[in-house]
């Protein structure tokens, strides 16, 4: 729940990075090796929506949207997860009703408002199970490091505004890998946000590349000229104070924590007293609010969010092939952006 160190970010160099540059060599040699190695090929397609740094880059927004435009195909699309944050090692099939974020992490909550989705350490285990219950396909939120499933589509998320951080592998900079690797098992890159950090330069000429960025979800519109006080512990909580502002928001109070952060009675009441004071309604992302104790939740507002394509033509024609048109899989995405609750 530690938040990474300054010195990953773009731009940032000094003698961290340096110094631990051998154990990054190590760390990349032995993530390539884990990589190598086959994974079970499902009888049903498999999306990874995945990145090449530690720590959030929208992959549950896209795998959100993902379930949103299969479920309009008619698939039956079942989303899977390690559950980050969460103790289940797994396999298991979540349910939000006996499940909280403690047992299978914040992003399961997420996606099972949505789809039937399942946890576990073992992604090929836990993916057997998801088809024996009837998935005619698997969205994977994050695994793009994780060969134990082959994946028939791979999509490297990236967060425009961090991009790839300072370029360099854990523990000198955020990438699990480095980035020409993670690209040369990606079918096309989806960049959310402005390229702010310059990481398409830094991608193979020959991937293509999808623009998406973040828009008010549903709900969200009614926070306008509204003042708030936006808390978020995610990985990139700017993204979320811009969307409040986009929605025409006031916002008079921000507060960041952690990433995955596990609020407790005592962070929640000193939320609510600071918002009393500033006469503001405490707002802050779904993904957070499944992380605040149960008894406070009707207290806090949630800020829902949606993804707004560029091209979603070419989003499309990437997953027509996966999905070929039958009876069950007749109707299109509808258009416009997907709702999500990120």
């Amino acid at each position: 729940m530690l938040r990474a160190p300054q010195f990953w970010h773009s731009g940032r160099g000094g003698l961290a990075p340096l110094l631990l540059s051998p154990v990054s060599a190590i760390y990349a040699r032995a993530t390539a090796r884990r990589m190598s190695r086959p994974g079970w090929v499902a009888p049903v397609p498999v999306i990874c929506c995945g990145n090449v740094t530690a720590g959030g880059a929208g992959k549950t927004t896209v795998a959100l949207d993902l379930l949103s435009r299969l479920a309009a195909r008619g698939v039956n699309a079942h989303a899977l997860l390690r559950g980050y944050g969460g103790s289940a090692r797994g396999p298991l099939r979540v349910e939000p009703d006996r499940h909280d974020s403690r047992v299978v992490g914040d992003e399961a909550l997420l996606l099972a408002e949505h789809a039937p989705t399942w946890v576990g350490a073992d992604r090929a285990a836990t993916a057997r199970l998801a088809v024996a219950a009837g998935a005619e396909a698997i969205v994977m939120d994050d695994g793009l490091q994780n060969p134990t499933l082959a994946k028939t589509l791979s999509l490297l998320v990236i967060d425009g505004t961090f991009g790839f951080g300072n370029g360099r592998v854990i523990p000198a900079g955020p990438l699990r890998e480095p980035v020409a690797a993670a690209a040369a098992r990606a079918q096309a890159a989806v960049l959310i946000g402005e390229d702010e950090t310059g990481a398409r330069a830094l991608l193979p000429a020959h991937l293509p590349l999808l623009r998406a960025r973040l828009v008010p979800g549903p709900g969200t519109a009614a926070l306008a000229h509204r003042p708030v006080l936006a808390f978020a512990g995610i990985a990139n909580p700017s993204k979320f104070f811009d969307t409040l502002a986009e929605a025409g928001a006031i916002i008079v109070g921000r507060q960041t924590f952690a990433d995955h952060y596990p609020y407790d009675d005592a962070d929640i009441e000193a939320i609510l007293a600071e918002a009393e004071a500033l006469a503001a309604l405490p707002v802050t992302t779904r993904k957070d609010f499944v992380r605040i104790p149960p008894r406070l939740r009707d207290r806090v507002a949630v800020a829902r969010v949606g993804l707004a394509w560029e091209d979603e033509e070419a989003l499309e024609a990437l997953l027509a092939p996966l999905f070929p048109p039958g009876p069950a899989h007749l109707q299109p995405a509808p258009p416009g952006p997907a709702a999500c609750t990120a």
